[in-house]
Order: C-alpha cells, then structure tokens, then sequence
C-alpha cells in the first residue's frame, strides 16, 4: 500500500511539473510573438471573420530609424485606412474628417494579443499549449489563453513556428462558441517594407491632438465588483447631443478586453432590463432606482449583468450631472 501511494504522489508530482513546464513553454513562446510583431517588418493580409461577416484586411508594419511606422487598409467596401506613425495615429475613413490622436495604440482589427503585456496578463490567464498545426501554410504552435476565473473569454492563438508572427486567433466564449476569428491568407517578413513605409513620413497627416484624462473622483458611484485586473483607464461626462441627457462613463480593461459603464438618469424611455449579445460585444441595461444602468463590452452577458448590479452610488439622491 506504502508503494502504491508513492507511486501515486510521483506521478502527479511529474504530471504538476510538466504542466508547469509546458506553461512556461507556452508563455515564452507569447513572449517571442508579441517581440516579433514589434520588431519584424512584415506584410500581412487577413480576413476578420464574425457570426455574419468576413473583412478582409490588409496590415504592413516596420521599425525605420528606430521609429515604428504601420498601415491598415481595409480591401472592401468604402476606402478605409490607419496609419501610424511612431506615437501618432491617423484616421481616415469616407464621410468623416480624416484626424490624428496621440497614441501608440491603434483602434482598428488587429489581430489580438500582437501588443498585449504578456506578464500582466499571466496574472488573470493560463497559457497552454495545444499542440501543432497549419495555419496559412505554415506550421504553427497552438495556444489558448484561459482566464483564471469564468468571468471572461479565451482565446486560441496559432503562433508561426518560423517568424513567430500571429497567423490565426480564434474568440472563444465559455460555452466553446467561437465568436470571431483572425485567419490570414498570405504574410510575408520583408526589410524592404521598412523603405516602403517610409513613404508615410511624407504623407501629410492631420495635426494630433491630445485625448484628455478626467480623472473619476468626481464620479458619484464606483464598482462594487469587477473581474480582478480590470481597472479604469477613462472617466468622462457629457451630454446627448439630441436629448440632452446627462451621461456619466467609465471604460476599464485587463489589458486584453474592454467594457463601459454609463450612467444616466432613468426617464420614460428607459427600457427596465435589457440583455444583448452580438458576437463579442455584449449590452446589458437595467433601472437602479432613478438611474438607468448600462453595461456594453467585449464580456460573457453573465459578467455584464452582475458588473451593472454591483454600480453603488455614493448619493442616493445625487442626480447625474455633467
């Protein structure tokens, strides 16, 4: 019997560490595709598949005198581009003044976790390793990121075993649904791109302007709950250009997905509870007291609601004002 329990206690002790090691294998190898996605300079067409939809996209990036210079172009429908020059981001897009923010970040459908900080989110994430596949032609690592409670989504990511590069990302729901998908077609990692976006520093872009920072402490009500990592990263207050209605929000992230707040005062066109899913993006809203409640993100419809029932306001009688 003293045999057998040693035996026992062995084995899971080998099967813990190989777990371990094939964590850490996992972790590295995002490590080596979040530097590759920053350093390589490369071309990159994919498609941006959602539950009724498919984008095709097109996405160069390279460093050129130390700067980083990028270029999305979307291939269908109206002429669409963002161009990024070092920590300037330019918007252009039919119908809409074409504009620049300061930022380094853009706001457009990259493949994910290309920028992610991979150690902040080894906090709240398991990463691991699902094997071998082909993506795009090419052989590719596997693998998922889990979170470590069931308040989010996951990912699958397949990772080109030669350039390092992200050539598919699966969104994963909890139920396995997969959400939307990041699937290149071709990619190419070229030096000569560099030379090719240097053509962007003579583009004449739009003067960036700077997004400014409110900070929350004005905010009468704050979170009771929220998934752990989630912080808040904007407060703003404004009012509805047509209703005039006074609007309170807050935008938080774990640095992998995002959602909103808003807060507003209820009135007779506020619906008491409302609960919508649409691919990723989940909008749940409902009436706390006077207040109308509205939670929209890229979150599991479960997470959103008891996000929108845990709002605590620091006066009750306090009116949303901007």
């Amino acid at each position: 019997m003293k045999k057998i329990l040693v035996s026992v206690l062995a084995l899971v002790s080998l099967m813990t560490s190989q777990a371990s090691a094939e964590s850490r294998s996992a972790e590295a190898l995002l490590h080596q595709m979040g530097q590759a996605s920053t350093q390589l300079n490369y071309e990159m067409s994919y498609i941006l598949i959602k539950q009724n939809s498919i984008e095709p996209l097109m996405y160069r990036y390279a460093t050129y005198n130390e700067q980083a210079l990028a270029h999305l172009v979307y291939l269908s429908g109206p002429v669409r581009e963002v161009i990024r020059r070092g920590s300037e981001i330019s918007y252009f897009e039919q119908g809409i003044d074409p504009f620049t923010i300061a930022s380094s970040n853009m706001v457009a459908p990259i493949p994910p976790l290309m920028n992610s900080d991979i150690e902040h989110l080894s906090k709240y994430y398991d990463f691991v390793s699902m094997g071998k596949a082909r993506e795009a032609g090419s052989a590719c690592d596997v693998i998922r990121v889990v979170p470590k409670d069931g308040n989010r989504y996951s990912y699958m990511v397949w990772i080109d075993e030669r350039s390092k590069l992200p050539l598919r990302t699966d969104l994963v729901s909890r139920e396995g649904e997969a959400l939307e998908q990041y699937r290149a077609v071709s990619y190419v990692v070229n030096d000569k791109i560099a030379d090719l976006l240097d053509g962007l520093n003579q583009v004449t872009l739009p003067t960036a302007v700077s997004m400014p920072r409110r900070s929350n402490s004005s905010a009468g009500w704050f979170l009771a709950w929220k998934p752990a990592g989630f912080e808040s990263i904007n407060y703003n207050s404004y009012r509805l250009a047509i209703t005039e209605k006074a609007v309170e929000s807050q935008m938080y992230t774990d640095g992998l997905f995002n959602f909103s707040v808003y807060i507003s005062d209820a009135d007779s066109l506020s619906v008491r509870e409302q609960l919508v899913r649409q691919g990723r993006r989940t909008f749940h809203s409902h009436i706390d007291g006077q207040r109308e409640v509205t939670v929209v993100g890229d979150i599991p419809p479960s997470t959103a609601k008891r996000i929108a029932e845990s709002v605590s306001f620091r006066n009750v009688n306090k009116k949303v004002t901007q």
